[in-house]
């Protein structure tokens, strides 16, 4: 079976739906809460840079290094000897890490989903106690928003086991639903845009101690929230073994990149003139609470359908990545062999099967907890997962630059270096703004660390198979 299926418009459509997703809708809340006016279009402004230069890596260590599929993290590997211990402890825990970061992501795809769902039927924000066991009582909104979450992880299984081409090209489909509809958001919030409801451009803002934040703190803030809508900048990277053409892998990166900035920005921003500060920290959904200020409830209920046909795209395209993570890194013998289990459609069927029911596990938090609450403490813990492979990946560059390796021309080395340098730097910064907070670092570094309890089956697979 061919299994490069995935074109240009496919790639870039991964790359598109899996960055437009989550990030697009929540993130105008977080980003209020996190950062005024101010501190918002600097932190966009630095993230928008910050990303393009790890991009620009991505896309070129797919041409030079086509044999090393599966995602950043599988760098890691190569910063150490070949064959040496170091190399497979490196690909391992780096796989582990990004791994359950992808899972994060798209569970928090998933109730993002949930909270645009209330727009049509709002008993699942209902408060209404179903039952209590214990000290824990479970209300009727959170019991069906996990159901319908659970429902929608599965149905997406489904598809995804059924084969990469049908599945890239529903995600496809979703993906140019969602970029018109977003597109026709913006030019609508430009129209009834109310700077008055932006409020003071360079407010004050607290912490969670209630000690106030300056603009510098403000941005350091907001840097994590806006870095997470970025998140999935390297899918194509990750689909470069499924890729018709590796220069494709190049292409669908930085189109769906510069897609992704303006709705993003565009969206953020507009967003912030469309309800007051107050309305927008406390909105559940924001964008469809702007649209409805402007159009009525019509308006909101429209957007909120777009919202949830680009919900579903999404969830297909995360569910697919974080799949063929471990399925990559399991045919390149650093990962756990059982993940390198095809089905009949050269699907990993192995890992989608494990992939989810660790996705079903982390929906419990949708039980206990409010869907906003939730999907924050998701992305804040995961921040590590993904940074960690995005330094290994600017590293890696840097390696390959200094010693020379595929390249010919000095001034492609020294442009790429300064590219290189840049996005290492960036990765850095915001893993220091993301885990300034004590238990957001521990509970990262725990979740990345906890790999180390299975890395004994893949030693003792290898020493039976040597």
């Amino acid at each position: 079976m061919n299994k490069h299926q995935l074109g240009f418009w496919i790639l870039t459509a991964l790359v598109v739906g899996n960055m437009v997703g989550s990030g697009i809708f929540m993130p105008p809340r977080s980003l209020s809460e996190a950062a005024s006016p101010a501190g918002v279009i600097l932190a966009w402004a630095a993230t928008g840079l910050g990303v393009l230069m790890l991009a620009l890596v991505f896309g070129s260590l797919a041409v030079r290094k086509p044999e090393l599929s599966g995602g950043p993290q599988i760098y890691a590997k190569e910063l150490f000897r070949e064959g040496s211990k170091g190399s497979l402890l490196a690909g391992f825990m780096s796989t582990w890490g990004y791994w359950i970061g992808n899972i994060a992501g798209f569970v928090a795809v998933i109730t993002t989903f949930a909270s645009y769902l209330t727009t049509f039927f709002p008993v699942l924000t209902s408060d209404k106690i179903w039952f209590s066991f214990g000290s824990m009582s479970i209300k009727a909104g959170n019991a069906l928003t996990f159901l319908v979450c659970s429902a929608l992880l599965w149905g997406t299984h489904a598809i995804c086991l059924n084969g990469i081409k049908g599945a890239g090209r529903l995600n496809f489909i979703a993906t140019a639903t969602k970029v018109i509809g977003f597109g026709l958001f913006i030019v609508i919030a430009l129209l009834a845009f109310q700077q008055s409801n932006i409020g003071p451009f360079l407010a004050p803002r607290s912490d969670a101690s209630g000690n106030s934040m300056g603009l510098l703190s403000q941005i350091n803030a907001a840097a994590v929230a806006t870095l997470w809508a970025f998140i999935g900048v390297e899918s194509a990277m990750v689909f470069a073994g499924r890729a018709r053409r590796k220069q494709d892998i190049r292409s669908a990166t930085i189109a769906g990149l510069l897609i992704s900035i303006v709705l993003y920005v565009g969206i953020s921003i507009l967003t912030m003139g469309l309800l007051t500060q107050d309305q927008l920290i406390a909105s559940l959904n924001p964008l469809v609470d702007g649209i409805s200020a402007v159009l009525g409830p019509l308006g909101g209920k429209l957007l909120a359908g777009i919202g949830l046909i680009s919900l579903l795209g999404s969830t297909i395209g995360w569910v697919l990545l974080s799949s063929e993570v471990p399925y990559q890194a399991s045919k390149q013998g650093v990962f756990l062999s059982s993940f390198s289990k095809e089905n009949n459609k050269g699907m990993p069927k192995s890992s989608l099967w494990i992939s989810n029911a660790f996705g079903q596990v982390l929906l419990l938090s949708t039980i206990s907890s409010s869907i906003s609450a939730a999907f924050d403490f998701i992305i804040y813990i995961a921040t590590l997962a993904y940074l960690v492979p995005y330094l290994i990946a600017s590293l890696y560059h840097l390696k390959l630059i200094w010693t020379g390796e595929t390249y010919s021309l000095q001034r492609e080395r020294v442009t790429e270096g300064i590219i290189a340098s840049l996005a290492a730097i960036y990765s850095l910064w915001v893993i220091v703004a993301g885990t300034a907070n004590l238990k957001t670092f521990l509970l990262g570094v725990a979740l990345i660390a906890s790999g180390i309890l299975l890395y004994p089956l893949l030693l003792k697979h290898k020493k039976t198979h040597l």
